[in-house]
């Protein structure tokens, strides 16, 4: 990668205007920084913890905003998604196909995903070995797909607590895809509020450095004007007004990995 790459946005879409504030903020810092700027936001979170919470404005309206997006900031956007069918129904506005991490083993989900061609980005499960993803990786390129990321995002121990072991990442790299490190899904405790996901946003910033000393080739990061009033995975969202500076003291540390 020529660029340090960024995959960034709110958790989930939760109005037009929250996500178009959200998109122009980080493209102005995208900009300056000089950065390779993937926009991220969800249409629908289908794993949430209550049946009650938030899910998104669903596929029709969320895929319109993201176009609008797309449209309005020329930025290149990446989504998850959830069933096979919706696939298809993305790759014409994304950028990026993400596949959850608890859905990284569903065969069907990655097929539908590695017909379109798109870039994909598969987040490696919270009980899988990073060694385990190589079942994964064969999925997609035996569908005639090789553009493929492969995503860390913390792995299980115990109760609602996640740990990441960054000897992953050089594990996952020895597959010949790039890396990408989800700082803010990494800092979650799932289910730790009893009906949320609670997290420890201050630990963002240093897995973030971690990684990239580890070998990540691009960061994740959730972002949020307001995460404490966020309608999904606010304790670990990075806040808007914080962003700038904290990805300057990364990009130090990727500058003096990337050290010629």
């Amino acid at each position: 990668m020529s660029k340090f790459m960024l995959i960034a946005g709110p958790c989930v879409i939760e109005s037009e205007e929250n996500v178009m504030l959200i998109a122009e903020k980080i493209k102005g810092i995208a900009e300056r920084l000089d950065l390779d700027y993937y926009f991220k936001a969800s249409f629908d979170k289908a794993n949430r913890t209550s049946i009650t919470s938030y899910r998104g404005p669903g596929i029709d309206e969320g895929l319109r905003i993201l176009k609008k997006v797309k449209d309005t900031y020329g930025l290149k956007i990446a989504t998850d998604i959830h069933e096979p069918w919706q696939a298809d129904r993305v790759k014409d506005v994304v950028d990026i196909i993400q596949i959850p991490a608890f859905l990284c083993r569903q065969t069907d989900l990655l097929v539908a995903a590695a017909k379109t061609g798109k870039l994909i980005n598969v987040k490696k499960a919270q009980f899988l070995a990073p060694w385990d993803m190589k079942n994964v990786v064969k999925k997609i390129e035996d569908s005639g797909n090789k553009n493929i990321m492969l995503c860390e995002r913390g792995t299980s121990f115990g109760y609602n607590t996640l740990v990441v072991d960054m000897t992953g990442i050089q594990e996952m790299k020895k597959f010949g895809y790039p890396v990408v490190m989800d700082a803010t899904h990494s800092v979650q405790k799932p289910g730790g509020k009893g009906t949320a996901t609670g997290g420890n946003r201050e630990n963002v910033e240093p897995l973030a450095k971690a990684a990239i000393a580890a070998g990540a080739d691009a960061l994740f990061f959730e972002v949020h004007p307001n995460p404490d009033e966020a309608l999904s995975d606010g304790p670990n969202m990075v806040p808007l007004d914080q962003f700038e500076d904290m990805l300057k003291r990364i990009i130090r540390v990727y500058d003096a990995v990337h050290e010629k």
